[in-house]
This record gives C-alpha cells, structure tokens and sequence, in this order.
C-alpha cells in the first residue's frame, strides 16, 4: 500500500501557509512526485473502478499531501475519463475543500474541456449555480487553460451568478479568471468590466494586464 515518506523540518512552515486547517507529513511537491512515480506510472493500467478506490483511499487519509497525490491520479488519467467519471470527481472538490485542491481539481476539470469541447456545457453545468461556492469558483475558473475557445457566454453567466457573492474566493476567481482571458481579448474584458457592477477586487485583478497597456 503506497506511502509518503514525510520530513518533520517541513511540517510547521507547510501547515502554517494553509492556515493550519490540514496535518501534513511535510512532503514538498518535487518530493511528493519523485515518490509517487511509480504509482501515477502503475495507475494507468488499473481498471477505472480501481483507479477510483485508490483516489478515494488517498482522498480519506489524515495528510493534506495525500489529496494531492490523489489528484494527481486522477489527472495522469484525465485521457481515459468521461463524463459520467468526471461528475463522480466532483464529489472531491466539497470534501477538505481549500483553495490548493480545489484549483488542482479544475486543472482536471479544465483540461477535459479541452480536449471534449463538445462537453464543455455539461460540465460547466456542473457547477454553475451550485449551492457550495468551491464549486462555483471550478465554474468561474474552468476554462482558465484556454485562449480562442474560451466560451465568453458561459464566463459571463459565472460571473454574473456571482457577481455579488461576499466571497473572497469567488471574488478572486473573477478577477482572475477576467484577468486570463484579457491577454487573448483584451477589448472584450474591458467592455465587460465597465458594463458589470463588480467589485473592487474583482476589477482590481481582471483589469492588471489591460492597465498595463
């Protein structure tokens, strides 16, 4: 059964920068993938029911690097999901939530998008106007790996849905997300901020790149 090998120096300082919500084993990222090579390698060639055990086997235990091994999993799999895979992932953006799984699982929530632009609206569908706003920013923030076919339809309905949501999250995910897209639209960010009412981060962030110009 994998295991992560920890370093108790990098406990405190790990648990101290996510607020000390989550006990870590002290495992940084470069660490964290040099010991899970093998499993990420040995991942895909399980069946999808047992890739799906030993996301959730990762997903239950006590250390946040855990989570992140299990996101990774999931997202060295990413080829081989579909939606109704996808729709099961979602169930893992409400549990531990914080800001660190969360945007991790949009990247593979993104990335389907990507790749199944045909599925773009039923996946966005699966967030949009959910009642857990950790969802709702997966929605505002996922089609943050995309240019040219960026849907602006479906970013302006997850703005607007959040538009007024006292939230710093949701609210730093809009300005992010306007952010984003103005290096590729430039003028159509700068009429959707000067035609919504948003607030004072959100214009704050989506408007950097257009000021600077």
């Amino acid at each position: 059964m994998f295991k992560l090998v920890g370093n108790e120096e990098n406990k405190p300082f790990m648990e101290k920068y996510m607020r000390n919500q989550f006990p870590f084993l002290g495992v940084k990222t470069p660490e964290r993938k040099a010991q899970s090579k093998e499993l990420i390698r040995q991942s895909k060639q399980l069946a999808l029911t047992e890739l799906f055990a030993e996301i959730d086997r990762l997903y239950q235990l006590e250390e946040r690097e855990y989570q992140y091994v299990a996101i990774d999993l999931a997202y060295a799999n990413v080829n081989r999901l579909e939606f109704t895979d996808l729709k099961k992932l979602t169930a893992y953006i409400q549990l531990k939530s914080w800001w660190d799984t969360v945007d991790a699982w949009r990247k593979i929530f993104g990335t389907y998008v990507v790749k199944h632009p045909a599925e773009k609206d039923a996946v966005f569908y699966l967030f949009y106007a959910h009642d857990n706003f950790w969802m709702r920013r997966v929605g505002i923030l996922l089609q943050l790996l995309e240019k040219e076919t960026l849907d602006p339809r479906l970013l302006t309905q997850a703005i607007e849905y959040d538009s007024n949501t006292d939230e710093f999250f949701i609210q730093k995910a809009i300005g992010w997300a306007l952010r984003n897209y103005s290096k590729y639209n430039p003028a159509w960010v700068k009429a959707f901020i000067e035609s919504h009412s948003l607030s004072q981060l959100a214009v704050k962030e989506g408007s950097k790149i257009i000021n600077k110009k």
